[in-house]
């Protein structure tokens, strides 16, 4: 018998879900009904990714779910908020029973992991789409936003950058590697990892914060451009993995780092006397702290290697620049 768009929701995404105390009715009716606790504001954000843009067409799915789950609550750790609900809405070409039981299976692995419930969403047929809305709460007042940066504040982020990037050359046959390295990159590339943990260590710590998307030097523009600074990055200060060293020559690898995106690290801004603080404070939830620059006066984000500056020919990745 085929399934229903009813029956599809009920097998694959009703299940076990973890169920919160503050959801007083999730599936199953016209809204979700949810209880935000006192003293604590609403952080939503959503994204959406679709077959051969955000993932390439042979992607498993449970590494589409994965990256999935990964992009939106990279949102919420650039804002310092504790994961709790998520909406999905999957469109999908055809019922393909094998595809959905891994995609749900590596949903559910992640909604038991943050600790999350799915509380309503859609299903349709169209090509294969992925969108998530995924909620979190953060204390009022302590919300890390783009907007904040100072001049003299220490530039930061919280790993290794450009690996990403070099994982999709890898996937689509650009790049060679092999082993552990090749591993490694794909690894960054079909599953990043949020970084929720670091982002509510840096509540009330960081000036300003974001998270690595589109490319550094366009993320960290756009919290030059809340805060209406400018920022200096040293190209010499960037972290980079032992994989992404090995596979290919050092320009190929900085212009990932600066400008190559995916990676959803977070990017920050802290004041000089609260780095050694902000760098402990990451290590109790086992998350580095690299400083890589500095917030100036003048406008844009410039990046200087051996003491010069050099110049970019993009920042980052934009949709419809691309298109």
């Amino acid at each position: 018998m085929a399934l229903s768009e009813f029956n599809l929701i009920e097998r694959f995404f009703v299940r076990d879900n973890p169920q919160r105390k503050d959801v007083v009715l999730g599936i199953g009716d016209d809204c979700a009904l949810l209880n935000v606790p006192e003293g604590q504001s609403l952080a939503v954000s959503m994204d959406t990714l679709v077959e051969g843009v955000h993932f390439l067409h042979e992607t498993a799915a449970a590494d589409v779910a994965a990256k999935a789950m990964a992009v939106n609550l990279s949102d919420l750790a650039a804002m310092g908020a504790e994961p709790a609900w998520i909406t999905l809405s999957l469109s999908i070409p055809k019922i393909d029973l094998g595809w959905l039981q891994a995609f749900s299976d590596s949903l559910h692995e992640l909604l038991v992991h943050y600790g999350l419930q799915v509380v309503g969403g859609d299903t349709t047929r169209g090509p294969l789409s992925i969108t998530m809305q995924v909620h979190g709460f953060v204390p009022e007042n302590v919300a890390l936003r783009r907007s904040g940066a100072e001049a003299g504040d220490v530039v930061c982020v919280t790993g290794t950058l450009g690996d990403a990037s070099l994982g999709l050359q890898v996937a689509e046959h650009q790049l060679a590697a092999h082993g552990e390295y090749r591993d490694s990159l794909l690894d960054k590339f079909y599953r990043p990892q949020a970084k929720v943990a670091a982002g509510i260590a840096l509540r009330s710590r960081a000036t300003a914060a974001i998270d690595i998307s589109d490319g550094l030097v366009a993320d960290l523009g756009h919290i030059c451009k809340a805060s209406q600074v400018g920022a200096v990055i040293s190209a010499e200060k960037l972290p980079i993995s032992e994989a992404a060293k090995k596979v290919t020559n050092p320009d190929r690898v900085l212009e990932c780092a600066l400008t190559g995106g995916e990676d959803y690290e977070l990017c920050f801004t802290i004041k000089e006397d609260d780095v050694s603080k902000v760098r402990s404070a990451l290590e109790t939830v086992g998350v580095a702290c690299y400083e890589i620059g500095r917030v100036t006066g003048k406008s844009d984000v410039r990046v200087f290697k051996d003491g010069e500056q050099i110049t970019l020919t993009k920042s980052g990745f934009d949709h419809f620049a691309a298109a």
